[in-house]
């Protein structure tokens, strides 16, 4: 489990024990706000933001006039929300594009962010989009750069460009620039060179640089997993760079990955992405209110329909609604479950639906590994008994292990899995309605 997990799971679970207590009273806010505490210290966030915050959900919990018809409980919800989306910046960086003109965006970063990685993965981001993406290599610091940023590139066919043997950065930057412009690309990404821990250094590349291309937005890459230690690069980057914006790497996996975002949050510099695993694809605009509505298990249905998208996912008419339900065949749960996992992992997928439903980690590995299988075991089947799976007894089982070339264990796993399936969605189905219900506001 990632960092960001555990700590969306520990808001979660003190969301829930709020949900379960007969009355919501004094005592329990104050147990709420002491669960709060502990849950955002162990995520790395700075103890006095972590005092400002819990107070002002403790005040405004208990002194704060309830709107008509709104009991203690929901608006005490609300309210917590509410301050934790309040100091990780409350509005979305704006994606801002103009149309027939070339974006510009130049990324800076000390040595170690990821940046050449995550260059690649902004990249990806747009070029989903529908935009003619770029990039250009302009480190000329570390051996080897430019080949790394074009394998990376090349994975995803996007166009690079960088001069062998060219010592200035300047240089190659302008050129590229010339040779894109002319090919009307949509965003060119410049990619520079890492500087060791010195903002004076780093500041001063920026500088330089900016002044030979006149990018439209200069962007701060920082290591996740610097934690607090980030705020001292992001206010530095803030003071000089009035147009940046931070792209925040390695959050996933560290323990620090809280204390960086609400220490790059409370220097008031604009978090607008966020790295979210190693792979290309892992990126996100960076939403306070969906990052936290995931947070605390209300799901995040716009990057949900984000990622349907990006997938060109298609579902069957009439479908979506019987598997939602738990009415479905053996054979749609293969084809949904394909389908999902062209989106991402499947327990990724998961998070992002309303209700604060965690998808077993156990089922979510066993799903994501054994598609193949089941789909020659499906093949196998007759109609009625991918209609009607119950029927399926041990005779019916042996003849199917045998006609798929799988083991009659394999057999009872998929049986296993889809019993499981029903029973989860529609439970899902019940925590999402009633948990909508007490929800006074839309996360």
């Amino acid at each position: 489990m990632s960092a960001l997990e555990g700590l969306g799971k520990s808001l979660g679970d003190a969301v829930k024990r709020l949900l379960r207590l007969p009355i919501v009273d004094e005592k329990a806010i104050k147990e709420l706000v002491k669960d709060l505490q502990r849950i955002l210290l162990a995520a790395d966030v700075n103890v006095n933001l972590v005092l400002e915050i819990s107070k002002r959900v403790e005040e405004r919990s208990l002194n704060e006039v309830l709107p008509p018809g709104i009991s203690r409980r929901d608006h005490v919800i609300k309210v917590l929300y509410e301050e934790i989306t309040r100091f990780l910046g409350d509005k979305p960086a704006k994606l801002t594009l103009e149309p027939a003109k070339t974006t510009t965006i130049m990324l800076v970063g000390i040595q170690g962010s990821g940046k050449t990685t995550s260059t690649v993965k902004l990249a990806r981001f747009y070029q989903k989009r529908g935009l003619k993406i770029a990039i250009i290599c302009a480190d000329t610091f570390r051996p080897g750069a430019f080949e790394q940023l074009k394998q990376l590139a090349d994975r995803v066919n996007i166009t690079t460009f960088g001069v062998k043997g060219e010592t200035n950065p300047e240089k190659i930057a302008r050129q590229g620039l010339e040779v894109f412009r002319k090919e009307d690309f949509d965003v060119i990404i410049v990619d520079t060179a890492g500087r060791h821990k010195n903002e004076k250094d780093l500041m001063e590349e920026m500088r330089r640089l900016s002044d030979a291309i006149k990018p439209d937005e200069i962007m701060l890459v920082i290591d996740g997993t610097i934690g607090q230690q980030a705020s001292t690069q992001a206010a530095a980057f803030n003071q000089i760079t009035p147009i940046g914006s931070i792209y925040l790497t390695k959050i996933d996996g560290s323990a620090k990955g809280g204390g960086a975002l609400s220490a790059v949050a409370a220097t008031g510099s604009k978090i607008k992405f966020i790295g979210t695993g190693e792979k290309i694809e892992d990126i996100e605009q960076f939403v306070p209110a969906n990052f936290v509505g995931r947070l605390m298990g209300m799901g995040d249905i716009q990057a949900l329909v984000d990622r349907v998208k990006e997938a060109a996912l298609n579902l069957p008419k009439g479908k979506t609604k019987e598997i939602l339900s738990g009415r479905f065949t053996l054979k749609d749960m293969y084809n949904q479950m394909e389908a999902i996992r062209k989106m991402g992992p499947l327990k990724k997928i998961w998070s992002m639906i309303p209700g604060g439903y965690n998808l077993p980690e156990d089922m979510a590995d066993v799903a994501e590994k054994r598609l193949d299988s089941w789909r020659f075991i499906i093949q196998s089947m007759c109609k009625q008994e991918i209609e009607n799976p119950k029927i399926i007894d041990s005779s019916r089982t042996r003849r199917i292990a045998r006609g798929s070339g799988r083991s009659e264990k394999e057999v009872k796993e998929l049986l296993s899995q889809y019993a499981t399936m029903k029973r989860m969605l529609k439970s899902m189905k019940r925590q999402h309605s009633k948990l909508m219900r007490r929800l006074p506001f839309s996360a």
